[in-house]
């Protein structure tokens, strides 16, 4: 017995074609079947969708409406499965990543390089926060996948820790003399100090650390973005708490010093974060895979 969707298929051809001999040849199907096939339609709407005439077939009123929705509908379908393959075949779609500034600068941009290199069809569309905001971005359908700093506690996403870091302290030239010898947190926080916003899952892991050693900090300046913490370090006017590995071009130009502390904050990680119970596209899948095998 012929399916619905077959029917609705047979009668936008006709409607199309305006004959049901030619929609026959487009179908690949008797004249006979794709009249009985219309017939069947009518008899389940109970209302005529053609005027047969000798030169053809066109559509009632009750036809064209009834078109309008089947064609869209066609239509639809047949966009959705071309782009299924294309999407399958990475030829065509889209990702969308969320992801800090400072991680997309320091960390991300050489992945988005190769995967485009690989993959120039997929279009990219990156969505910047803090770890907080991008996680409420990703649950929401926003985007695919998040790259965000550790740790995440969230039973709802999976989690892929793929590149470790540093956390650790900077500080200009003012500073030298008095940070000359290792000191501990204890004393390095009778200092002045700068620090990320409170909001900053980075900031608050070092700040939860801290307070675990029984030591609370008062910061002189709270900031909004990593690369401020550098700036106001290198013109003095504290000491900052960043990431080691993105800070390196201070460091290694000699435009800021590493504090050595006796105790090191314990290391952590960025990884990638993902909804445990919707699956990941083929490009986000593949770009997955890039990040954990770097």
């Amino acid at each position: 017995m012929i399916s619905k969707l077959d029917l609705y298929k047979i009668f936008s051809q006709v409607a199309k074609s305006e004959s049901f001999s030619r929609a026959a040849k487009e179908l690949y199907m008797t004249q006979p079947a794709v009249s009985q096939a219309i017939m069947q339609l009518e008899k389940d709407l109970d209302t005529r969708l053609f005027n047969r005439t000798p030169k053809g077939a066109t559509l009632t009123n009750e036809g064209s409406l009834l078109f309008e929705y089947v064609n869209s509908a066609m239509n639809l379908l047949q966009t959705g499965e071309e782009k299924i393959m294309e999407f399958k075949n990475l030829t065509a779609g889209e990702l969308k990543i969320g992801v800090g500034d400072t991680i997309s600068r320091y960390f991300l941009l050489p992945y988005l390089e190769a995967f485009h290199n690989e993959y120039p069809n997929i279009k990219f569309t990156i969505v910047n926060g803090t770890t907080i905001e991008l996680c409420a971005v990703l649950k929401s359908g926003e985007v695919d996948i998040t790259i965000c700093n550790l740790p995440i506690e969230d039973s709802s996403l999976e989690v892929r820790p793929c590149f470790d870091i540093q956390d650790t302290f900077v500080y200009g030239e003012r500073f030298a003399k008095i940070l000359s010898q290792p000191v501990s947190l204890h004393e390095l926080v009778k200092l002045p100090l700068i620090f990320l916003e409170t909001k900053s899952n980075s900031r608050k892991y070092v700040e939860d650390y801290m307070i675990s050693k029984g030591i609370k900090i008062a910061p002189e300046f709270e900031l909004g973005s990593h690369d401020l913490l550098l700036q106001f370090a290198k013109i003095n006017l504290g000491i900052a708490c960043v990431t080691k590995e993105f800070s390196q071009e201070y460091l290694s130009k000699g435009l800021l010093s590493e504090v050595q502390l006796l105790e090191e904050i314990p290391r952590r990680s960025i990884g990638v974060c993902n909804i445990k119970s919707v699956p990941l596209s083929s490009a986000a899948t593949k770009f997955v895979e890039l990040l954990e095998n770097k």
